[in-house]
């Protein structure tokens, strides 16, 4: 099969997929140029300086894909130099792999330094996919200053189509995407509007069991890292007060990504993440081993 014919079978096959699952095309098709540039970057020398964390991890935990992915985030363990991100990801670009119809231009990536909090500092690479005369731009972050505990593992993720190669990169540990989530929510307060960040939180307890020490050891870590004081009591954004205010946020945070498996109430998830909290929040004097979705603490 041609190139030019093989884009064209693929995008069929997106098309088709899209109207199977109800979902938008060009949803689907920029998460199908992620997963093939991630394929590429764990094909790549390149993968073991690159920790995959945001929205995408939660795939590898068999999460259900509701959220627009167009932005690829990673912890970088490189030198944090635009000049060394453009030829890292101009190398991945050209990485050899069996054909997916795609092609990644190597001389539009572009690097710029970003710095969305005062004192996390990053790189943003922005360049383009094609799937055959299908333009798709891709935007990844990749920040530097974050510790993660425990140590990333390798996970695969899913693909759109059985037949083609999965990427198995290094992940953010659930332990500490929690962690970084608590402390938004104790540092934002009532202005809080990351209304996701308790969809994850909600989801991730809801579907796994969590080791306590090692939960604890990464809430202490990253607090420490963000000199932020872990809560003695009952933080705003865990209040009914909160969860009145944000309703209708996140009402349209479920109707905008389609979620339905989730409580319609934000109190009633609120409820579920006071509880999951609670030895942080209520020092609580009980020996603790392990989260269950179940039973909760025990």
């Amino acid at each position: 099969m041609t190139p030019a014919n093989q884009a064209a079978s693929i995008h069929q096959r997106i098309l088709n997929k899209a109207a199977a699952d109800h979902r938008p095309f060009q949803e689907l098709l920029q998460y199908y140029a992620v997963e093939r540039f991630l394929y590429r970057l764990s094909e790549s020398p390149h993968s073991t300086y690159f920790v995959l964390k945001g929205a995408l991890v939660f795939l590898a935990w068999k999460a259900p894909l509701t959220r627009p992915t167009r932005d690829i985030d990673f912890l970088g363990y490189t030198h944090n130099s635009v000049e060394n991100l453009t030829r890292m990801i101009q190398d991945v670009c050209m990485q050899p792999v069996e054909a997916d119809g795609m092609i990644f231009d190597p001389q539009s990536v572009v690097a710029e330094v970003i710095k969305e909090e005062a004192d996390y500092e990053g790189v943003r690479v922005s360049f383009l996919g094609f799937l055959g005369r299908t333009k798709i731009h891709m935007r990844l972050d990749v920040g530097f200053a974050d510790v993660v505990t425990p140590s990333p593992n390798e996970l695969e993720l899913p693909t759109i189509f059985k037949n083609m190669g999965k990427p198995c990169l290094r992940i953010y540990p659930p332990e500490t995407v929690i962690a970084e989530k608590f402390q938004a929510m104790v540092t934002l307060g009532i202005i809080n509007s990351r209304v996701k960040d308790f969809y994850d939180i909600w989801f991730l307890a809801q579907s796994m069991e969590l080791d306590f020490r090692t939960l604890n050891e990464a809430i202490i870590n990253t607090f420490a890292q963000r000199r932020t004081d872990v809560p003695k009591d009952l933080p705003t954004a865990l209040t009914s007060k909160f969860a009145e205010q944000k309703q209708v946020l996140w009402f349209a945070f479920l109707k905008k990504n389609q979620i339905e498996h989730a409580p319609t109430e934000l109190s009633t998830v609120i409820q579920v993440l006071c509880k999951f909290f609670d030895p942080w929040v209520n020092l609580s004097a009980k020996p603790l081993t392990r989260w269950s979705p179940e039973i909760g603490w025990e």
